[in-house]
């Protein structure tokens, strides 16, 4: 039985699926002006744990995460300039291209860390008949309505506007209060844009589509969506009005996840997602991560520091999701050292891979299933290392485990060397002249046996051989 803390209640909730061994999950993806953070990139790697879990226990995930390249303004609610728009003007580019960067090297830092492929990509400006289809339902509905400046969510009109976030409905004002209803036409503060029309401070807007929505101040409707509109479209359009679970960042509770309930389920008569995950921020030295004071690390810097992405993947294991994870340079050293720990365990178990214990794979199961409790289940590997299995079946067991962990452990396993009769000769006339202190000639047998391309390691084991 998976158990899974839902935002939606405040508690952990037994999964039930809409469909027996299928799961639908959307996770809020990047807005690609920027290169993504490697706060940023802890959530994606989170989103790819809890793939690989259901997966593991046997469950087919159809699984979206989008791109934002359109809409999301600086704010998060409807205040600021749109994101894209200040990347493209920052680099004297289009829109477009600036998208195409980022989503590039998004791509490249994602197979980095060894996150599986999501069984869709949307890109929010390929949905904008979408968006607008939901924007006109909305309308007949009586459920938002139209001022000069954008089309806006009425949400006195929404059933318990405030149910995921829980909070008082002043906690999740999206914009500045009265001035802001004196500015737009809003009928409360609270109310969100669904689409903006081209004009007001947006006149100049880069990015506009024409629309069925009639303002004084455009002509043929020309605007562009509003950010939360973009995934209930395309959650609608790729999954279905309702959804297993919805994924995101903690901080899109009170703003972004409150709107498209909101939007979505007076829209569809439906309810959005049954399980709503919201993993905590990824901290810099105690402190919140920021472009401003240069803390707002990309993978590349991570790397040009001598790491593999694969060690901040293993940095990441180590937290529950629901957990805030603090990042320092002498915790990403430390969790280097225990991923190479568990490389070199790997190493010394040879290469015959054996049958998987049933008995740790039950444990792991148990753990996984637990909220997807990954620390949990990752310390049950170095359990499996001490344990009284045999090599082989250690093996088997912990890279079964990693078909969760997906940290690529099958690639250190020591492949076995055959060796020729005058190969073994030579390699044991080199034990013989160490042990004899004579250096000399050992090294000299060390440097032929390399010609040969076969590689002596001496350690308080004994020695390794391998092909190079």
């Amino acid at each position: 039985m998976i158990q899974i803390y839902n935002t939606l209640g405040r508690k952990k909730q037994e999964f039930k699926p809409l469909n027996e061994g299928k799961v639908l999950m959307y996770q809020c993806g990047p807005t690609v002006y920027w290169t993504q953070h490697i706060g940023n990139l802890r959530a994606m790697v989170l989103a790819d744990l809890i793939v690989r879990s259901f997966k593991y226990l046997g469950y087919e995930v159809s699984f979206v995460r989008n791109y934002t390249d359109v809409g999301h303004l600086s704010s998060d609610g409807d205040d600021g300039e749109d994101k894209m728009e200040k990347g493209a003007k920052r680099e004297n580019l289009s829109p477009k291209e600036i998208a195409d960067k980022y989503i590039s090297i998004f791509e490249k830092d994602i197979s980095a860390l060894n996150i599986l492929e999501a069984s869709y990509k949307p890109l929010a400006t390929n949905f904008i008949s979408e968006m607008i289809e939901m924007v006109q339902v909305l309308l007949e509905k009586g459920f938002a309505y139209k001022t000069d400046l954008a089309v806006y969510f009425d949400i006195s009109k929404a059933s318990d506007y405030t149910k995921l976030s829980g909070q008082n409905l002043e906690d999740n004002i999206s914009g500045a209060g009265r001035a802001e209803v004196e500015d737009t036409g809003k009928k409360n503060p609270q109310d969100f844009a669904i689409w903006f029309f081209k004009a007001g401070k947006h006149k100049n807007a880069l990015q506009f589509w024409k629309s069925p929505f009639e303002s004084p101040l455009v002509e043929n409707g020309e605007g562009f969506p509003g950010w939360h509109m973009e995934c209930s479209a395309m959650a609608k359009k790729l999954l279905g009005p309702t959804l297993d679970i919805h994924m995101g960042g903690i901080e899109h509770v009170p703003v972004h996840h409150t709107n498209e309930i909101a939007q979505s389920e007076c829209a569809n008569d439906a309810t959005l997602a049954n399980y709503w995950i919201h993993n905590e921020h990824l901290t810099v030295d105690g402190g919140k991560m920021s472009k401003s004071i240069g803390t707002a690390f990309s993978l590349d810097e991570v790397i040009s520091k001598g790491f593999s992405a694969l060690d901040l993947r293993f940095f990441y294991l180590q937290a529950h999701l629901r957990s805030k994870q603090n990042f320092t340079w002498d915790a990403l050293k430390s969790a280097k050292n225990g991923f190479d720990n568990l490389k070199a365990k790997i190493q010394s178990l040879g290469s015959q891979i054996g049958t998987v214990d049933e008995k740790f794979r039950k444990e792991f199961i148990e753990r996984i299933s637990d909220d997807f409790n990954i620390p949990s289940a990752l310390a049950l590997v170095f359990e499996v290392v001490k344990s009284g299995l045999s090599d082989a079946e250690k093996l088997a067991t912990i890279l079964d485990f990693d078909e969760v962990f997906g940290l690529k452990l099958k690639e250190n396993i020591s492949e076995e060397v055959v060796l020729t009769e005058e190969e073994k000769t030579l390699i044991e006339e080199r034990s013989k002249f160490r042990k004899e202190r004579n250096f000399t000639e050992s090294d000299k047998i060390r440097d032929e046996l390399l010609a040969r391309g076969i590689e002596i390691e001496d350690g308080p084991e004994g020695i390794k051989v391998k092909r190079v």
